[in-house]
């Protein structure tokens, strides 16, 4: 208690920018001038190829899983296509060792553009928010896992947007990390073998990775639709 009974003012809560939504807006602007200075930088040198990442790291001997995994992780923060570096999996590696190579780059490059969205704008999202986005973080946060699954295994949703929205969520990244690995094993495995098909797209490695891709895009618009109904029933499942 402050001398003649008053009380000291209130310090505002830790890192919060006195109340301004400028900075906030600022920093979200700072994060999407970044992704795309990256992208542009790829696109520039040339990266946006299968063949090209293919050509970056062919020649490394031994070396050559460890190094395309972090050569695509950090491509994937920069937004190139993930159908793009799998092919390159494929082309580099086969099916067998493409595969868990693509899965293992795929993961580790969301999680890093996750790392960096949540750094960057997480908090600018928080002081933004409104009270339907707020509702939106919370019904997040509660699925956790399964909104990062469907996310990731529905038709039409973009791998590398989910990557940095996640990031201004309250989803931990061991959970979005799980949900990621497992989400995109199904497509990482079927545009790998496509990638290293793409001289033969009637063999049988095309033939069942195009299967994959239709029966992802069925099941998951299925549960989708399941879930959906269920939110109009009022069904706490």
């Amino acid at each position: 208690m402050a001398e003649g009974g008053t009380r000291p003012p209130e310090r505002p809560p830790e890192g919060a920018d006195a109340g301004d939504p400028r900075r906030a807006l600022l920093r979200l602007a700072l994060l999407a001038l970044t992704i795309a200075a990256l992208f542009a930088v790829v696109a520039l040198s040339g990266g946006l190829s299968s063949h090209q990442v293919r050509d970056w790291v062919h020649g490394a001997g031994i070396a050559a899983p460890l190094l395309f995994i972090v050569l695509s992780a950090a491509l994937t923060v920069a937004f190139v296509p993930g159908p793009l570096l799998a092919g390159a999996a494929g082309l580099l590696f086969g099916t067998a060792l493409g595969t868990p190579c693509a899965i293992a780059s795929a993961t580790l490059g969301a999680c890093l553009a996750f790392e960096l969205s949540r750094r960057v704008g997480a908090r600018s999202v928080e002081q933004l928010a409104g009270a339907r986005l707020a509702k939106l973080q919370a019904w997040i946060a509660a699925r956790g896992f399964l909104a990062v699954l469907y996310a990731r295994i529905l038709p039409a949703v973009p791998y590398n947007l989910v990557n940095y929205a996640a990031g201004l969520t309250r989803v931990p990244l061991a959970t979005f990390a799980a949900a990621t690995a497992i989400g995109c094993a199904p497509r990482a495995f079927a545009y790998v073998a496509l990638g290293g098909s793409l001289d033969d797209l009637g063999s049988p490695a095309a033939i069942v990775a195009i299967a994959v891709l239709v029966a992802m895009a069925l099941v998951s618009s299925g549960f989708a639709w399941r879930d959906w109904r269920a939110g109009r029933a009022g069904d706490p499942a």
